[in-house]
Order: structure tokens, then sequence, then C-alpha cells
């Protein structure tokens, strides 16, 4: 196994994700934001009493919803980044707390596109690599799709050409 992975280190990968996975990001957030402040209007509605607490709640809800719909989406992009060697995938991600991982080649057992209603909106494609870790998949979320479709069929290659028996 060491003779397999020689040379191989946790590192910054180099590629980032599709510049539109940003609006991808701010869309799903704002819509669940809306869905925050659509229950606070009925909460308004339904209890006139206390107008003035719920103003306040609302307001307040706006002002975080703007902020997080403003810095979430761009320092998501600046985090996530994915890289495919002849070695192993690096990925990175998350935006508040971040991970760094990486899997051999020789390591992987299947290679997996998905892409959900909105993201197809976007043609945005996810990418999972699955090895034998109890840490889980790597995703690789926000690509193209002709670098998702370019990535799995490396990947796919590049695993049943290797010499490891991926556990």
């Amino acid at each position: 196994m060491e003779a397999q992975t020689a040379g191989i280190r946790l590192r910054a990968p180099a590629n980032r994700v599709s510049r539109t996975a940003v609006w991808y990001w701010a869309t799903r957030a704002g819509a669940a934001w809306l869905v925050v402040l659509a229950a606070q209007l009925v909460w308004i509605a339904t209890d006139p009493p206390h107008l003035a607490l719920h103003a306040a709640a609302l307001a307040t809800c706006a002002v975080l919803a703007a902020a997080h719909l403003l810095v979430m989406p761009r320092w998501r992009y600046h985090v996530h980044r994915w890289e495919a060697t002849d070695g192993a995938v690096y990925t990175q991600s998350g935006w508040f707390t971040q991970e760094r991982r990486l899997a051999p080649i020789s390591r992987i057992q299947t290679v997996d596109s998905h892409r959900g209603p909105l993201e197809q909106l976007f043609r945005l494609t996810n990418v999972t690599v699955t090895t034998a870790s109890a840490a889980g998949p790597l995703v690789i979320e926000g690509l193209d799709l002709e670098t998702a479709e370019s990535l799995v069929a490396r990947l796919t290659a590049a695993a049943e050409a290797s010499a490891g028996d991926a556990t």
C-alpha cells in the first residue's frame, strides 16, 4: 500500500468549481430564507397584539438573510476546490467549517455524478468518489456539466487501470 501512495500528501487542490455555483448556492439559500420569512409573516398575521416584536424579528431575519446571501456563496466559491492527478483525488469544501480530503486512485470503488432539479437549471453537476474510507465519499459540488463528465470518465478509467484492490 505504501508504494501505491508514495508522494501523495494532503494539500490544497488546484481547481475551482464552476463560477455558476455562486448563483446556485445563493438561489438555494434564498429559497430557504423565503420559507423563514414567510413563516414570520404568518406569525405576524396570526398574532397581531405583538406587532412590534414580530416586526423586530422580521427585520433581524431580513438582515441576517441579506448578509448570508451576500457572503456565503462567494466564500464557498473561494474555498471549494478539487483536483484529480494520476495518483489521487483531492477535495476542499465548506464555508464555515472547512474540510480537505484526498483519496488515492487505487482506493476508488465507484465514481458517480448526480444533478438535482435546481442544479440542472444551473447546468451544474456533483461528482462523488466512493472509497472504503470510514470518512465517507469525496464529493465535488458545483462542476459544470462538461468538466464533470470528463472527470467521471477519467477517474473511472484510472480506477479500472489501477493495480490496487480499492480497499
